[in-house]
């Protein structure tokens, strides 16, 4: 049963790393062609706007420590062994 999570586990992550990946690209093709970029293009970047400037400021910037404190201590947790 384990076995059945740990591998559903993995699948997840990499469909929310492949989302991102593509969401990252089509900003980069927004960044590179402007107005020129296309309907769906100019709508997802306008959605990746909106929600950036709806974040306030201190949510980021504790979402940012929070994200250092994390990286810290798992730089000085030992490996797992598999």
């Amino acid at each position: 049963m384990m076995d059945i999570l740990d591998k559903t586990k993995r699948y997840l992550w990499a469909f929310v790393e492949i989302g991102f990946a593509g969401i990252l690209a089509i900003m980069l093709i927004y960044l590179i062609l402007g107005p020129n970029s296309g309907v769906f293009v100019q709508s997802v970047a306008d959605n990746v706007m909106k929600f950036a400037n709806a974040v306030p400021t201190p949510s980021l910037i504790g979402l940012a420590l929070l994200l250092a404190l994390i990286y810290l201590i798992m730089q000085r947790l030992p490996p797992r062994r598999r």
